[in-house]
């Protein structure tokens, strides 16, 4: 594997959780705007979050699930984001009307979804549970979307113990990305800062040894 694999840590609550996740190597961090989540934070608590980052060579990813424009557009004016990841039933024309690089969830490596969001990243989560639930699938499905040309992070399920195997059933080509929140959380959803360096630390030994 000679591309590097981006690794996106979402979900983190703190400046604290935040700044472990660039200790530990991650190159994408996600704060979860989602009212319904476990993991969603305030404006305040963002706008923390994310003048800490500013810092750092990381990109900072807001997530939303079937906001309105207006409750989007409050974020982005107090809180600096480097991408946007949709997870909900937005549609390409909503992607669109946002003027910074997108990430679109999608369910399983759903090929009639994925042609649906031309302009996006494509996140693949479990095709039934959906996403923040930890639960893993069959990751080697992604390969053929990424065969035919389509950027994808993976996600679902993965973890510092796993996420080797993920890529390996992958094939040839590496995804863009891979993406993980429970997988990498103790008590609480709280962001554990050696889950989260073990995490890394598997990605890049397994691009190590396919390269």
């Amino acid at each position: 594997m000679s591309e590097s694999v981006r690794i996106k840590i979402c979900g983190v609550q703190s400046v604290e959780e935040a700044l472990g996740a660039v200790e530990a190597g991650a190159d994408l961090v996600g704060i979860n705007f989602v009212p319904e989540s476990s993991r969603f934070v305030d404006l305040r608590v963002a706008e923390l979050i994310s003048e800490a980052l500013a810092e750092f060579p990381v990109e900072r990813v807001a997530l939303f699930q079937d906001a309105t424009w207006d409750e989007i557009d409050t974020v982005l004016r107090r809180v600096e984001f480097d991408r946007i990841q949709f997870h909900g039933q937005e549609s390409e024309e909503d992607i669109e009307s946002i003027d910074l690089p997108a990430i679109k969830a999608i369910r399983g490596a759903d090929q009639e979804a994925a042609e649906a969001y031309p302009s996006a990243i494509l996140l693949l989560d479990h095709p039934h549970e959906g996403g923040g639930k930890g639960q893993a699938w069959d990751w080697s499905e992604a390969e053929d979307l990424i065969a035919h040309g389509h950027d994808v992070i993976v996600a679902g399920g993965l973890t510092p113990d796993n996420v080797g195997e993920a890529l390996s059933d992958l094939g040839d080509i590496p995804p863009w990305g891979v993406d993980v929140a429970t997988g990498v959380e103790g008590p609480g959803s709280k962001k554990d800062p050696a889950l989260m360096r073990a995490f890394v630390e598997a990605v890049k030994r397994h691009g190590v040894s396919e390269s």
